[in-house]
Parts: structure tokens; C-alpha cells; sequence
């Protein structure tokens, strides 16, 4: 990072998350600053996709220069801190880390401008806001529509096989199975690049705060600090009623930018959830899944158009 970035951890009731800000002063430095004639730019929150972190909003702070853009890394993710114990994860949790978020922030007396959502962070986002409408003023939504539901006949198997994955992770845990150790970096990204297909630049944006140099055991490399918990299946899911309810006429103006590229199911499931939303812009930019880092320029572009206007 260059030093325009500014690393930060905040220290929420419940856990320690780590994050940065980009584009000048953050409001408590502006208060104590002795000139008192600081001009602090909109505060922008930006929240990640599953998986990645802080880092894959950084193309995207060089572009969108004319407001502070605070991006935080998930627990489980990047430099913050993983969630107590050994129970399973469900998305429901990062809702009370958003709240616990902005809380964080309205103490420092900040209340962001608008909240831009990647993928799960945008499923956060506009569950939150809609029963939160006070949280910002507008709500960005990049590859993300609402919460993941499933049909409720899958929930004895969702649950069976939930509970076993993270029995067989315990396991390995108390066997002491090394994890896997890569020797360099560039190897880490040469494998999600050829996974997803994400551009190898952007691989490893995400991939350098995901991941460290260790020793462990008789071994040493590239290890991943990502909770494994992450990638095992969650023992519930919404029921589709359920998850319209989350979202149903939410109020906020919202802008829905989505990768000519990108996930498929989300162009399917736009014209049902189109009327959830009661001030619904929509978006296409080229690219896929990550589009804000693969044209950082264009998605700044929109979202700067988007924050300017009224209403």
C-alpha cells in the first residue's frame, strides 16, 4: 500500500477488525487538527466478498478520489481477528458486525454517505439498511441483490452435511494435519486465477493480505490465515419468503452494478427482486464478478455519478 492508504483496526465490542482508509483525514484526526479548518470528505464504507478482503476495493479508492472510502476486512478475513470457537458460521453474524461497525463509527462522529457492497458484503448491506434505513443515505450494491434462499426441502440435508464438515475440520485440527504450505505467492495466485479466472493482478491484491510467510512444523511458505470455517456450508439457509422479507421495500436509492460478465444467476433473479426495491437503478459495466477491479475507472465513474445525484 502506498501511504495514502491508512491502515486501521477497530476495536468493536465483540471482536477486532482491521481495515484501511483512503483520501485524507479520518473525522477525529480532522478535530484535533490545530489549522480547525480541515475540509473531511464524505465517509464511503466498503464492504467485501467472501473470501477476499480489504484489498479488492483498492483499485477502485485510487479511482473514487473525491471521498474517504473505509474498508474493512471481515473476521475471518485479511488482518482481522477470527470468531471465537469451533461452531459453524452463518451470514446472519456479519449483520451484528455491521452494526457493531457503524456504531464504531457514529462515536468518532462519522455516518457514512453511502455503503458500497461486493458480492456477501452486499447481501449484508441491503439486508441491514432495509431494516436500518438510517445507517446512509445510499446504498451500492456490486454482483449482490439480496440473501442467498434456498428451497426449505434441502434443509435436513443442508444441516447434516454441515455438521459433518465441521466435525471432519475439528478432526483434522486435533490430529495436527499440517496445512497446506505454498512455496511463493506467485503460486497462491496461479491457483485462484486458474479457479475463478479472476485477473492475476487482482489475485494478488487480495490474495497478499489473506496470506502469510511461516514456519510450521518442518515446513515453510505461504500458509492462508483465512478461517477454513468459511468455506464450509452454513447449517441454515433462508427459505426465498424469507429472504424477500429481508429486503422487501427497501427505500434507500440504490444502485445495482453488475459485470457484463458476470454471475449469471444474479441477471435471472434481477427482474424478481427488481420490485423489492422501491428506488432501483441498475448498472452494467464490463467485466466479471470483481468489476470493480477489473475497471476500477468505470465502476468509479458510476458510482460517483450515482452519490451526486439528488434524491
Amino acid at each position: 500500500m502506498t501511504s495514502e492508504f491508512q491502515e486501521l483496526e477497530l476495536t468493536l465490542p465483540h471482536i477486532r477488525l482491521a481495515g484501511w482508509q483512503y483520501g485524507g483525514m479520518t473525522s477525529d484526526e480532522a478535530k484535533a487538527d490545530p489549522r480547525g479548518d480541515v475540509q473531511v470528505k464524505p465517509l464511503v464504507l466498503a464492504l467485501h466478498g467472501w473470501l477476499d478482503n480489504a484489498q479488492s476495493f483498492a483499485p477502485l479508492a485510487a479511482s473514487l478520489n473525491d471521498v474517504r472510502l473505509l474498508a474493512v476486512d471481515w473476521p475471518g478475513h485479511g488482518l482481522s481477528a477470527h470468531r471465537p470457537g469451533k461452531y459453524p458460521l452463518h451470514w446472519i453474524d456479519y449483520l451484528y458486525d455491521l452494526h457493531a461497525l457503524l456504531q464504531f463509527l457514529k462515536l468518532r462522529g462519522d455516518r457514512p454517505l453511502a455503503i458500497i457492497g461486493h458480492s456477501l458484503g452486499g447481501i449484508v448491506a441491503s439486508a441491514y439498511v432495509a431494516a436500518h434505513p438510517d445507517a446512509c443515505e445510499k446504498l451500492i450494491l456490486i454482483e449482490a441483490l439480496g440473501p442467498l434462499s434456498e428451497r426449505p426441502g434441502k434443509s435436513q440435508k443442508r444441516l447434516a452435511d454441515s455438521f459433518a464438515s465441521h466435525t471432519a475440520l475439528s478432526e483434522k485440527k486435533v490430529t495436527g494435519e499440517q496445512a497446506k504450505a505454498y512455496t511463493s505467492l506467485d503460486a497462491v495466485v496461479e491457483a485462484r486465477h486458474r479457479l475463478t479466472g479472476l485477473d492475476k493482478a487482482a489475485c494478488e491484491l487480495i490474495l497478499a493480505r489473506n496470506f502469510e510467510y511461516r514456519s510450521e512444523g518442518d515446513q515453510s511458505g505461504w500458509y492462508n490465515k483465512t478461517d477454513p470455517r468459511l468455506k464450509l456450508d452454513s447449517p441454515l439457509r433462508l427459505t426465498p419468503a424469507h429472504a424477500e422479507a429481508f429486503i422487501r421495500d427497501l427505500e434507500m436509492p440504490t444502485l445495482l452494478l453488475m459485470g457484463e460478465q458476470g454471475f449469471a444467476k444474479l441477471h435471472e433473479a434481477l427482474e424478481h427482486a427488481r420490485p423489492l426495491y422501491r428506488q432501483l437503478q441498475v448498472q452494467t459495466i464490463a467485466g466479471d464478478h470483481h468489476l470493480h477491479m477489473t475497471d476500477p475507472d468505470g465502476t468509479a465513474d458510476a458510482i460517483r455519478h450515482f452519490l451526486s445525484a439528488c434524491g
